[in-house]
């Protein structure tokens, strides 16, 4: 015998079904909806808010040597460690490869350059047009001789002015450089590193006969930046006195012997 709670719940759930069935079809209808959330990190681009990334600038340049101590001269380290001032390089508004721009009219120098370093130098003057002045700081030499001529051409289209400021040291072809300046200046205390070149073949200059067609690209620049030709030769013979794997320091005094200081 069914009990009459059991059969009124029988006959409700009957009635339910029944409802079910002859209703419309849009009325069993069930609308889902999903909620996607997206998580992401954003790229770390290496920006500082005040800062312009070379490698942003330049995206097709080869990473720099940063690691070098040495020039690819084999020699010329410099006589004593820069300040701390001057291996930090102070303050800057952006950085160029070796270069740090500090205000609207100085830059400062300090690594090696390398083939990527005149097309940095070029995005720095297009970004800072009034730049007037490259201090250069602890200055090793080139690891590219070609792109270090180019450099130094560069910087006297510029018109800026080369200086050595105290405790400042230039050495093999960052010579070259500072002589490109428009205007010179060297602390007392400037350190000038000279040594001969030498080829891919390990020969140096003095391994070439002294009317050889080498020696003349070093001539011409050397009289292009305002050496007269007896200058200019005398110039060349002194560095070439010193071998390649080893270095001789000059004073600001040895400089003005060849070239207008200011």
């Amino acid at each position: 015998m069914v009990s009459p709670a059991i059969l009124c719940r029988t006959l409700i759930v009957a009635a339910l079904a029944a409802i079910l069935a002859f209703a419309p079809a849009q009325a069993q209808q069930i609308v889902v909806t999903t909620t996607v959330s997206w998580t992401y990190e954003a790229a770390d681009t290496g920006f500082d808010d005040d800062t312009i990334d070379e490698q942003a600038a330049l995206p097709d340049d080869e990473a720099t040597a940063d690691d070098a101590d040495t020039d690819t001269d084999n020699g010329a380290t410099r006589r004593y460690a820069p300040s701390g001032t001057l291996a930090a390089l102070g303050h800057s508004r952006a950085k160029f490869g070796p270069f740090a721009v500090v205000d609207d009219a100085t830059v400062r120098m300090a690594g090696d350059v390398t083939s990527a370093t005149p097309r940095q130098f070029a995005a720095m003057l297009a970004a800072y047009p009034h730049l007037k002045r490259l201090e250069m700081i602890d200055c090793p030499g080139s690891l590219d001789e070609e792109a270090n001529l180019i450099l130094a051409r560069a910087v006297r289209r510029a018109g800026l002015q080369t200086v050595v400021p105290s405790g400042g040291s230039v050495r093999s072809g960052a010579v070259e450089l500072w002589l490109a300046g428009a205007t010179r200046r060297a602390a007392p205390d400037a350190e000038f590193g000279v040594h001969s070149w030498a080829d891919d073949t390990g020969r140096e200059a003095n391994d070439y006969p002294a009317n050889d067609p080498v020696h003349a690209e070093y001539l011409s620049y050397y009289r292009e930046m305002g050496m007269d030709d007896a200058k200019a030769r005398a110039f060349y013979a002194l560095t070439n006195s010193t071998p390649f794997d080893d270095v001789r320091y000059l004073t600001r005094d040895d400089m003005a012997r060849f070239v207008t200081l200011n």
